[in-house]
């Protein structure tokens, strides 16, 4: 299989009923720019959580314990990621040091633009790399950074477009964005909707 083959998948998938799931996600990713401060951050908690760990249970994890990430004790918060069997319960700690931002989060944002965003995200928010800082970006509406997890850099080396990665360095993660956004271009897409059409080639489902 080419990039020929997988951007002929992506036209095909975008006149099915998918293309509506997308359509609807993005749209509620665009209104999270006009969400209260505490709902930004609790975005932000959700995509600091999801590191090596299932999507579905982060979500969970998010809408159960919302009030316990915005005004809980390091331990509360600990704990309580503990009884909801979530694999890493010190990232407490992360969410208590991003809890400090979180009335400035979305206006530094908003003031800054390009990899200035997302860098300023990974240098100041413990627990974030560059993944979980695309991930946040793109769910607050931003639409031009890749989410390069396992699923997207398998589907790829599927597709013989890239070689898999010993490791994702910076500078590989941007080599591959790159990669990604000429695929976007070509198939008409923003770097936000692609990678919820590659989520759904490679899973079948999308989460957020």
């Amino acid at each position: 299989m080419t990039a020929a083959d997988l951007l002929a998948q992506l036209s095909q998938l975008t006149h099915t009923d998918v293309r509506t799931i997308v359509d609807d996600r993005i749209a509620s990713f665009h209104a999270n720019q006009h969400e209260t401060p505490d709902a930004v951050f609790h975005e932000l908690c959700y995509c600091l959580l999801t590191a090596n760990c299932k999507a579905d249970h982060c979500l969970t994890l998010q809408q159960r314990l919302s009030t316990l990430f915005s005004q809980g004790s390091h331990q509360d918060i600990e704990d309580g990621l503990r009884a909801h069997h979530y694999r890493f319960p010190p990232r407490a700690s992360h969410i208590i040091a991003a809890r400090q931002h979180t009335e400035s989060l979305l206006p530094t944002l908003q003031r800054l633009h390009g990899e200035d965003r997302r860098r300023w995200l990974v240098d100041t928010i413990p627990g974030l790399g560059y993944k979980e800082a695309s991930h946040f970006l793109r769910n607050i509406g931003y639409d031009d950074y890749a989410i390069i997890d396992t699923h997207i850099l398998d589907l790829l080396t599927k597709y013989h477009i890239i070689h898999p990665p010993r490791s994702l360095t910076p500078r590989r993660y941007l080599d591959i964005e790159t990669t990604l956004r000429d695929i976007a271009d070509q198939a008409g897409l923003t770097l936000a909707q692609l990678d919820l059409y590659l989520w759904y080639l490679q899973t079948g489902k999308i989460i957020k």
